[in-house]
């Protein structure tokens, strides 16, 4: 394992402290724990190989010891990985994640697929360790949650709770601003049951970091390969059901059949691992940095892990998105499909300065959204579990600085499990 650290921490405590992390040999820290153990400065790192892991499970949640009799399960050792329905903590929202075995696959497409884009290859193949992923992608009403994070914040720093300062800054969630114009942002639909969109991936990552210190699980975004391994489902065509883009009507709500609009999540057929709306209906946010030049990270035919191959961002943008959307076309919608995110172009509409970290008002940001996973393994090394949720550069952490501390447009707050107890005590008023 090696570790590449980009902090003012110097000298003798950041040998002690990497020493800590790299030869400690107990078991994992749980999630709500990991954050206070790691520095502020140890955050900013640029590079890392594969973190140790361990199957980290305490409660069981989603594994039994008994073979199912029936339905989706993933045999591992000393079990069985089972869906399983979790509820975001102090509130009766409830979201559902499905198993998704380990394996090999070959990821991106061969030359002669139709409407392959330069961007797909070299092929090469993907070892992927077990997770679950969220059978549909993240709700309005799941991510409205999140978003009631602005108001509670600041409800709770004037009563002199959860306030962030040098020493606790790094359990620190942001709250996205309330929306500027929020025709912008509901102008495809804002039912519950409707996928939420247009968040920048910061604000899909602090989302993922606020359910994991909540709930004690860890959650986070997938990485582009365990991505397209969930969305293949074992298949190697252009689509998980076949070749012919006709029959994509079955599966994704794209620019044919959407009518301008994002549908209730689920209603359409779902993959062989039952995952719903992996095509369409809003493109999915993964880990990785977009390159026009494809995968060449990794060399064509290479086996490798995921880690291996995860592309990790140093700029702001490009970054890549999966799946499709209901406004975009067919071809996006296929499984090695990949499109770029551009924030200039994304924000454009976007009057203020600095522009949002945490959303979009322009297409085809409008149609971007998330799911998220939970991976057998977590992390032991916890400056590598905190990488999967902060900002990776300095001007997404600028910017949210800007708008907080300067404009009062979002907040920051500390999240553990207790978060949901002393916002039950605040009136309705102030949430």
């Amino acid at each position: 394992m090696k570790l590449s650290f980009n902090c003012v921490a110097c000298g003798s405590v950041a040998f002690v402290l990497l020493s800590f992390l790299i030869f400690q040999t107990t078991k994992p820290t749980p999630v709500t724990e990991l954050s206070k153990l790691t520095p502020l400065n140890l955050i900013q790192t640029v590079s890392f190989e594969a973190p140790i892991s361990k199957v980290s499970n305490e409660n069981n949640l989603g594994i039994v010891k008994e073979k199912p009799a029936s339905g989706r399960f993933v045999e591992i050792e000393g079990g069985f990985m089972v869906p399983y329905t979790a509820t975001i903590p102090g509130s009766k929202i409830q979201f559902v994640m499905v198993p998704i075995p380990g394996g090999k696959f070959t990821m991106g497409s061969p030359d002669d697929e139709d409407d392959r884009r330069d961007d797909e290859g070299p092929q090469f193949e993907v070892v992927v360790e077990p997770f679950w992923m969220g059978k549909y992608e993240v709700t309005w009403l799941e991510y409205k949650k999140y978003m009631q994070l602005d108001r509670v914040f600041k409800a709770l720093n004037g009563k002199g709770l959860r306030k962030v300062d040098g020493d606790n800054e790094i359990d620190a969630v942001t709250a996205p601003s309330s929306l500027y114009d929020a025709s912008f942002t509901y102008s495809a639909g804002e039912a519950d049951d409707q996928p939420a969109a247009t968040m920048t991936q910061f604000a899909a990552k602090q989302y993922t970091k606020w359910l994991s210190l909540m709930a004690g699980d860890f959650y986070r975004l997938p990485t582009e390969a365990e991505w397209e391994y969930a969305c293949r489902a074992g298949t190697t065509s252009a689509y998980y059901f076949g070749d012919d883009p006709d029959d994509l009507e079955d599966h994704a709500w794209n620019i044919e059949t959407s009518d301008d609009e994002r549908h209730p999540v689920g209603e359409l057929k779902p993959n062989p691992w039952g995952l719903h709306d992996m095509y369409g209906n809003v493109a999915e946010w993964v880990l990785d940095e977009y390159s026009e030049e494809g995968y060449d990270h990794v060399k064509s035919g290479e086996s490798v892990s995921t880690d291996q191959a995860f592309r990790r961002p140093t700029k702001l943008y490009p970054r890549v998105i999966r799946g499709g959307s209901w406004e975009l076309e067919p071809e996006d919608c296929r499984s090695a499909a990949r499109l770029g995110s551009d924030d200039k172009e994304w924000k454009y509409e976007d009057p203020n300065y600095p522009k949002s970290p945490w959303w979009y008002t322009d297409s085809p940001g409008l149609g971007v959204g998330f799911r998220f996973i939970r991976p057998l393994k977590t992390p032991d090394v916890k400056v590598a579990r905190e990488l999967y949720w902060d900002a990776d550069v300095e001007s997404i952490v600028d910017d949210a600085k800007n708008r907080i501390r300067d404009n009062g447009r979002g907040a920051y707050g500390i999240v553990d499990e207790a978060l949901p107890k002393d916002i039950s005590e605040l009136t309705d008023e102030d949430r």
